[in-house]
Order: structure tokens, then C-alpha cells, then sequence
């Protein structure tokens, strides 16, 4: 840190009219017996009135002393910042120096411009270039003549697509987007159990193409993927084929313009894919998470690569999910789930809820395995269209969600080991029983999708029989 001598400071630039302005004012302190330093942010021979401006082209002493409107004039005395002036005031300047008659003729009062210090992209800057950041990650060198995005994937930081270079400079304006400590421990990231911290969260946000705004949803996600019932060790040893779904709820979703339309789960919105793209990033980059490693699915789906999507909360017919998992009304909210990839339903020609729910139901009857029971949760993203035949006939996603277990609920025999040809099933013990396709809580409905087309999603779940599979977890959305 620079040290300065007690005495007057002045920060100011060329570029700025009110520094320019004040050319007598400047000539008019250096003439009184005062100890004068004035600093240049842009010109080291500005001011014109003076012959000992110091060249602060570099910017140390404007960040050092904070500054962030020019012209900015500080008394120091002792080692420290005694008071100071923003921009031109007559009166504070003349009370601030104890000149009487500064300023003589000039307006009472002009503001001032911005600091170059707090030009967009110069604070991280500034922080990295004089070390001011507390960034505790291993610095990595790379050779001037290597290619940044092949250094991704040769040295496995890469899911497959080319991740951008988390410099320095990126990581500081990534955690802008969160008031919590860079060196906060979040947990351990399975499954080699890695602590993580919020810095290394940032890291894999920034790799992701994550903005600032959205790593408080990263956050949140990671911590709702580290709790027990969801199982994200167990997710990925399983070779099922589910992914970390992320839903995401409330008023962020539009403050960092999240889609929650026409295809929401699909490519072209910078939130939804990025957002869910950090989030396998941190279990691979921290938690070693790599395919063919631990990661043992079978054939995976393309939502290991990203899932997820905010919910459309936009007709207050139903409470959104957030709300239905806990979540107070108008808080922000993740929700993690263990998805498969997703059914199309085409139910375009049910214009009764009771028709709708049956069509709908043909498609979850095949969650797992036709003859699987209760054995996979699944979720059904509902389209604005077929929620439409909901709102019309005045049915609460209560009744919605009591409908479909009444047609999903079956005689045993139908799925009982070796009907219909097919060795799955349960034992014949219990042909006579009525079954149920879902648990009470494994059938969950979200909103989304453009406002035309009468076809919905079907998203299966991981196994989750006694002990084993996923949980949802929803957790609320910090700062």
C-alpha cells in the first residue's frame, strides 16, 4: 500500500470538466504553505497550473485511497484520512483547506465524474493487480503460447464443451454476484469428499459462463445437492441414467432472466444452461465426479450436462413448487431432483381434466418400466395449455395430484413376475392386492413451456426403493 505525506491530497483527471474547471483552485493551494500531492489519473501533466503532478496512471493510489468520484480532495495527517471532499463544493473545500477566499469566482457547486477505479471491470482488475483479493486457489500457469480453452480439456476441467479460463480477474467479479466469504466451506463434494469452498464454487461458475447474479442459484444448488436425501454420492455410482435437475423459483428468476417458456428446458437462455453447468462442474473439478470413474451410468443423458429451468409462476392458479416444498411465497428457491431424461405426452385432444389426467397417466404408468412399482418418482412439467384444462374446470393441484393416483393405482396382478410375458414384476403373492405406480409423495408437478402446444413432460427419478435413490431437496436462496 502506498504511504502518503500528511498534508492536502488531490485525485483528478483530464477527462473530467470539473477537474478542469478547478485549474485556479489547484494553483491556489500549491501557492499557500501546504503540503500539496496531486495525483493524475489519466494525464501525468494534468493539472496544466502545476509542475509536480504525480503521474497515477496506474491507478495505485486512486484504489488505495478509495476513490471513486474525481475530483476528490483528503486532508491526511498521521497516517491516515482525516476528511474529505467529493467532486466541488465551495464551502467544503474552503472549510476542508482553511483558505477563505478559494475558489474566488467559481460556481458554489459542480459535481464531479467517475473514478477511472470504478469503470466497469476495473475493481476486480485493480484487486488482482494489487493483490487485494484473498483468493486462496492454487494459481496455475499457463505458457504464453498455449490455447486457454485446450488447456480446459487437456488437463479434465472440461465436461466436453469448451470452458471458459477462470483468471483471476473472473473469479473476483464472479463473487461480486454473492455477500458471503470466498473462504466459507459449504462441505465436502462427493465422492472424494473435497472441501468446497465459495471461491471454488465462483471458479466453476466462471468455467460454466455463469454472470455474477447468478451465483447465489450455483450456491444454493451446490448446498442442496451436498444434503443426505439427495444422495449426490449415490447418483453418481448408480448407472441409472438421472441427473441433478435444478428448479428454480421466485423473484431471481426474472431478476437474472431466467425462461421459464417455450423451451425451458432446452438450449438458448444463458441462465438455465450455465446455472446448471457450474453445478456438475463443481462435482467434477472438486469432487472428482469424472465419467468412467466413479460416474458409472450406463448411458447417461444430456442433462448431465446441464438441467434445469425456472418454474412458470405466472397464473396463481396453483402455489408454485417452492411454496408446495416449504418455501415462504415470495422467496427465491432451489430445488434439486434426480431426473431422467424426458417423456413427451402429447395429450392434444383431452379437454376435461379427468381425460388430460388419464393421458398423462398412460405416460407415468412407463416410468422405471411398465411393471415397476414404486420404485421411481417422477415429475410432470406441465405446458401452459394442458394447465389451462385444470384452471377452466377449477381443479387445485391437490385434487390434480388425487386424480392421478387414483388411476395410477392397479390390480396387482397385471404386474405381478412373468405377466404379459414379461419376467419384471412383483411377487405373485400379490396378485390380488391394488398397487400403486408412486409412493403418496413421489408424483410432483412443476410449470413451464410456451403458451402453444398441448403436450407436457414426463421426468422419471432415480431408483428411490427403501434406502436407496434420491430424495427432492429445496433450499432457500441466499445473497
Amino acid at each position: 500500500m502506498p504511504t502518503f505525506q500528511d498534508g492536502f491530497i488531490i485525485v483528478a483527471k483530464r477527462e473530467c470538466p470539473t477537474c478542469e474547471l478547478l485549474e485556479s483552485v489547484y494553483a491556489e493551494l500549491a501557492a499557500h504553505d501546504v503540503v500539496l500531492s496531486v495525483f493524475s489519473q489519466d494525464d501525468p501533466s494534468f493539472p496544466d497550473s502545476l509542475n509536480d503532478v504525480i503521474d497515477d496512471t496506474g491507478l495505485e493510489n486512486s484504489y488505495s485511497l478509495d476513490v471513486e468520484t474525481v475530483p476528490t480532495l483528503i486532508r491526511w495527517k498521521g497516517g491516515k484520512e482525516v476528511e474529505r471532499a467529493i467532486g466541488w463544493n465551495k464551502t467544503e473545500w474552503r472549510d476542508l483547506t482553511g483558505i477563505n477566499g478559494l475558489g474566488g469566482d467559481l460556481p458554489e457547486n459542480q459535481p464531479g465524474c467517475g473514478s477511472i477505479t470504478v469503470e466497469p471491470g476495473m475493481p476486480e482488475t485493480l484487486a488482482v493487480r494489487f493483490g487485494d483479493t484473498n483468493l486462496e486457489a492454487r494459481r496455475i500457469e499457463v505458457a504464453a503460447m498455449e490455447d486457454d480453452i485446450e488447456v480446459g480439456f487437456e488437463r479434465g476441467w472440461s465436461d466436453g464443451l469448451p470452458v471458459v479460463p477462470p483468471t483471476e480477474v473472473r473469479v473476483v467479479r464472479m463473487l461480486t454476484g454473492t455477500t458471503r466469504d470466498p473462504a466459507e466451506v459449504l462441505g465436502n463434494i462427493p465422492p472424494n469428499l473435497a472441501s468446497c469452498t465459495v471461491e471454488k464454487v465462483a471458479i466453476n461458475a466462471v468455467m460454466a459462463g455463469c454472470k455474477p447474479e447468478y451465483l447465489p442459484v450455483v450456491l444454493a444448488a451446490v448446498e442442496a445437492a451436498l444434503e443426505p436425501d439427495f444422495c449426490m454420492h449415490g447418483l453418481l455410482c448408480t448407472t441409472h441414467f438421472a441427473a441433478p435437475m435444478v428448479i428454480v423459483n421466485g423473484p431471481i428468476t426474472k431478476a437474472i432472466g431466467m425462461n421459464s417458456g417455450g423451451n425451458a428446458l432446452g438450449q438458448g437462455n444463458r441462465a438455465n444452461s450455465t446455472i446448471g453447468r457450474a453445478l456438475q462442474l463443481v462435482i467434477r473439478n472438486v469432487g472428482g465426479g469424472v465419467p468412467g470413474g466413479i460416474d458409472r451410468a450406463t448411458l447417461g443423458n444430456p442433462g448431465k450436462l446441464t438441467y434445469c429451468m425456472a418454474e412458470d409462476e405466472s397464473d396463481p392458479i396453483w402455489d408454485p413448487f417452492s411454496v408446495d416444498r416449504g418455501i415462504a411465497s415470495g422467496k427465491s428457491a432451489v430445488t434439486l431432483y434426480a431426473a431422467e431424461g424426458m417423456l413427451g405426452n402429447m395429450g392434444d385432444m383431452s379437454r376435461t381434466p379427468e381425460s388430460l389426467t388419464r393421458s398423462l397417466a398412460m405416460s407415468l404408468r412407463v416410468i422405471g418400466h411398465p411393471k415397476k412399482i414404486q420404485a421411481h418418482d417422477a415429475m410432470i412439467v406441465l405446458s401452459p395449455e394442458h394447465l389451462r384444462v385444470y384452471r377452466e374446470a377449477g381443479w387445485s393441484k391437490a385434487r390434480a395430484l388425487e386424480e392421478f393416483n387414483k388411476v395410477l393405482t392397479f390390480s396387482g396382478a397385471d404386474f405381478i413376475e412373468g405377466a404379459h410375458g414379461v419376467a419384471e414384476g412383483i411377487s405373485p403373492d400379490r396378485a390380488d392386492e391394488q398397487v400403486s405406480k408412486f409412493k403418496p409423495d413421489g408424483l410432483n408437478i412443476v410449470r413451464a413451456g410456451g403458451i402453444a402446444g398441448m403436450m407436457s413432460a414426463i421426468i422419471g427419478s432415480w431408483a428411490a426403493t427403501g434406502e436407496r435413490g434420491s430424495k427432492l431437496v429445496t433450499k432457500e436462496i441466499g445473497t
